[in-house]
């Protein structure tokens, strides 16, 4: 995408995203390394070297701040052509950014909220970044089939996956990096955010990368 779609796409994820802001650029070197290192001492997140997932989790927020506030030297290899805006980011990730969302959730809910239960749902705002890596950091590398022996124990953790939007797939995307659709390899397996990715690329704010350039690419990478 342009440098300008970019910058939207940085302040739609922050809208979107609210007090569970993550960086592109951290988080996406992070997800360079697990790919890299996937399931060896040197991964940000593995279920086979954390005791836990408490453990692992926190490990996960440390190298991820650690990344995205440049306080780790990270190979070039992981930070080339991520996508950066740092003062947007300093911004977003700030208890500033953060304490305000918290005040918009509690304002919602005071206002809609009709029995009091539903207030206990108010701490998984707070967490949904936390819950959706524990999903696919830690159980798609424990539970769920696999369609590729990939040397790692990424695992499909649902065979029909809306509720991560085609992320739990992992196996199919440890087996393919760098392709854009996680599913497509079982009847079943249709990934709901590559049917976005098509409509905006159909549109022009996104140019999908030619099959033959992605295997390519793979065959590099492998070198």
């Amino acid at each position: 995408m342009s440098k300008t779609w970019e910058k939207i796409f940085f302040v739609l994820t922050w809208f979107f995203q609210g007090s569970n802001y993550l960086s592109a650029y951290g988080y996406g070197i992070m997800h360079r390394m697990h790919h890299a290192y996937a399931d060896t001492p040197n991964d940000p997140h593995s279920p086979k070297y954390d005791e836990s997932l408490f453990k692992m989790m926190w490990k996960t927020k440390t190298i991820y701040s650690a990344i995205t506030s440049k306080q780790m030297t990270v190979d070039e290899r992981f930070s080339s052509g991520a996508p950066e805006w740092t003062s947007f980011d300093t911004f977003a990730r700030s208890w500033v950014s953060r304490l305000l969302w918290g005040a918009v959730y509690v304002a919602i809910y005071w206002q809609f909220a009709t029995v009091w239960w539903l207030w206990l749902l108010l701490p998984l705002q707070f967490l949904m970044s936390p819950i959706h890596g524990a999903i696919i950091n830690w159980f798609a590398h424990k539970y769920g089939y696999r369609n590729f022996d990939v040397g790692d124990t990424s695992r499909n953790f649902l065979p029909f996956d809306f509720l991560m939007m085609g992320e739990s797939y992992h196996n199919n995307h440890h087996k393919h990096g760098n392709r854009a659709n996680f599913g497509g390899f079982r009847w079943h397996e249709i990934d709901p955010t590559y049917l976005v990715i098509k409509v905006l690329d159909k549109i022009g704010i996104i140019k999908l990368v030619d099959n033959k350039e992605v295997q390519l690419a793979e065959v590099k990478e492998a070198a």
